[in-house]
């Protein structure tokens, strides 16, 4: 079987590790141009693959690539360039996709960041036949994870859905060399679409309840930090922690600055907050942060 793996990032390297060493059959790697192409780019390199770094994938030559490689599969392992529907249509047996999400549920290029932002306790992933919609095509494998409730977009991205979806397309790619590879549609009734995840939807209101602000923090950890202001500045928060003690004091009020953590008051509970950025620096801890910000108790964001 011939096999053009698309990809960027330590989830393309991984892949195409995998891919490498069960023989599978990658004919050639395609990754961006930029730094996170550049692990894939050496990896190709060391195994022997030819490699490829297109500024655009729908450059005019990475068609005739495609054409020349006469690929069986195309494998888009993290890719959020947009190919266009001729390219996919080349390989004989068709084109399939990850997706961090149980589809049809959290179509879109944000979907670890939304299955937590909406309080969810269940997600996994899926490998999908990629068709000409957004996450729409039909499913070839899932796998389900119990989502940990203290768990970030980071953490359950790199410590669970990572490593399970290399093996996943690993599994994919052996159902179709067997020709048992399913197609099943997807229960349109079930969909649901997200935007991405950026400051449109990152700002934190302290008039919303504990779980909510908690949910939208871990959400948006590391990417791209839920924020909220102080004295005109843009401050967001990461690594934090809530407790259900509740505290007679107004929604975004600080009631405690320690080591570890600032605790701010919200309707139902506190936030610990271990980490904050503020503007655009580096993240740092609760006293650099409040020496540097002024912050005392009983301020509020």
């Amino acid at each position: 079987m011939r096999i053009i793996l698309v990809g960027q990032g330590p989830f393309g390297e991984k892949v195409l590790e995998a891919l490498f060493k069960k023989e599978a059959g990658v004919v050639a790697s395609f990754s961006p141009s930029d730094k996170r192409g550049e692990g894939m780019h050496a990896l190709a390199d060391k195994l022997g693959i030819p490699s490829f770094r297109p500024k655009l994938m729908k450059d005019p030559e990475i068609f005739d690539t495609f054409v020349k490689l006469q690929p069986d599969i195309v494998v888009l392992a993290f890719v959020t360039d947009i190919l266009p529907e001729k390219l996919l249509a080349i390989p004989s047996q068709g084109s399939i996709c990850y997706h961090p999400s149980l589809l049809p549920r959290h179509r879109g290029a944000s979907a670890i960041n939304w299955s937590i932002i909406q309080g969810e306790k269940w997600t996994g992933l899926t490998i999908f036949w990629v068709d000409k919609g957004i996450d729409t095509g039909p499913i070839l494998l899932q796998k389900e994870i119990e989502i940990d409730p203290d768990a970030t977009t980071g953490s359950l991205y790199f410590n669970a859905l990572l490593p399970m979806g290399v093996d996943a397309l690993a599994e994919a790619v052996d159902l179709i060399k067997k020709g048992k590879a399913p197609r099943k549609p997807q229960d349109e009734s079930k969909a649901t679409y997200e935007p991405p995840c950026d400051d449109r939807v990152a700002a934190i209101n302290f008039g919303k309840w504990l779980n909510e602000i908690y949910n939208l923090v871990r959400g948006c950890d590391p990417q791209p930090g839920a924020f909220t202001t102080y004295r005109g500045k843009k401050v967001r928060f990461y690594d934090a922690r809530m407790s259900s003690v509740v505290m007679d004091k107004q929604p975004g009020e600080i009631v405690l600055i320690e080591n570890g953590s600032v605790h701010i008051a919200v309707k139902g509970g506190v936030i610990k907050v271990g980490k904050f950025r503020v503007d655009n620096g580096e993240k740092i801890g609760p006293f650099e942060f409040s020496t540097r910000v002024n912050l005392k108790i009983g301020d509020r964001f």
